[in-house]
């Protein structure tokens, strides 16, 4: 299997470290679930109140056109903070491209029924 990671931190009071755990432990994961991962997507000091992040906008865009199968994040909010935005992209965007969606630390993953 392959996938992307995508790991953010909201404010210029986070460090780099959390980018690196939160790397780490989706690569941790990948290892033991024998998942290859393609690439990463990072954005940093980003609130995700909103979509309106530079890379994960890219990763949108990569998903559309069919060069993503799973989206890994080390926990649901990484993905987004408003939980109608981000139920709609579990629930409807990514089904619609095919893409399977896991949030390790929370037990999510869309191929498991959620």
């Amino acid at each position: 299997m392959k996938a992307v990671i995508y790991a953010r931190y909201s404010s210029d009071n986070q460090r780099e470290e959390s980018i690196e755990g939160q790397l780490r432990e989706c690569m941790a994961y990948c290892k033991k679930n024998d998942i290859t991962v393609l690439r990463t997507y990072i954005d940093r000091a980003m609130s995700a109140k909103t979509d309106h992040r530079p890379d994960f906008q890219r990763m949108m865009a990569n998903m559309e056109d069919g060069k993503i199968g799973i989206i890994i994040t080390k926990d649901l909010s990484r993905l987004g903070r408003n939980q109608l935005h981000t139920g709609l992209y579990i629930e409807e965007r990514f089904p619609q491209f095919g893409v399977r969606y896991i949030a390790i630390m929370d037990n999510i993953d869309t191929a498991k029924g959620i």
